[in-house]
């Protein structure tokens, strides 16, 4: 059960190992691994797309991809979890990860209005960076640490359910 539902919301291989992005790992994509679905790679897939979706650093798909290359796990599940921080999302997890590491760092919240220019990336960096970046790493490792045991116990427990009917 859990296998069909994750194949239902997947993107198609071909479309992955065409997208633009990806062709800089050529070969590397034709591993029959990182396109099979078992709860080894499931799990594996969603701690790492879960991770990287935390991190704040462009190409987060690129970073997905050699992360689903280096462990072997399911690469589309990988890639599109990184969508999880999109333009809606990002503010809100992006924040939260900020208070958490200044939670971690016990400095105070600092108030700040968001510039897009180059002097006010470079002044954020070191006033708020700091926190900012703890948080994100905690939060990403958290999350993908909650993602690989959670997509375990349910594949476990889906298969089991599956395996209690067949014998019914």
């Amino acid at each position: 059960m859990a296998k069909k539902t994750i194949q239902r919301f997947l993107p198609d291989p071909d479309t992955i190992r065409h997208h633009k992005m990806l062709k800089i790992f050529g070969r590397l994509l034709q591993d029959a691994n990182l396109w099979h679905l078992n709860r080894r790679s499931a799990r594996g897939a969603f701690a790492v797309g879960l991770f990287f979706a935390f991190i704040p650093v462009p190409f987060q798909m690129v970073l997905a991809a050699a992360g689903a290359i280096l462990f072997r796990v399911n690469m589309p599940i990988s890639v599109a979890l990184v969508w999880l921080t999109n333009p809606l999302t990002m503010p809100p997890i992006f924040y939260s990860s900020y208070l958490v590491g200044t939670l971690i760092l016990n400095q105070p919240e600092q108030h700040f209005v968001f510039e897009a220019s180059w002097e006010w990336f470079l002044q954020s960096i070191e006033t708020i960076g700091p926190a900012f970046l703890l948080g994100s790493l905690v939060c990403a490792s958290i999350a993908s640490i909650i993602a690989y045991f959670g997509i375990d116990i349910i594949w476990r427990r889906s298969v089991k359910k599956a395996w209690l009917a067949r014998k019914k």
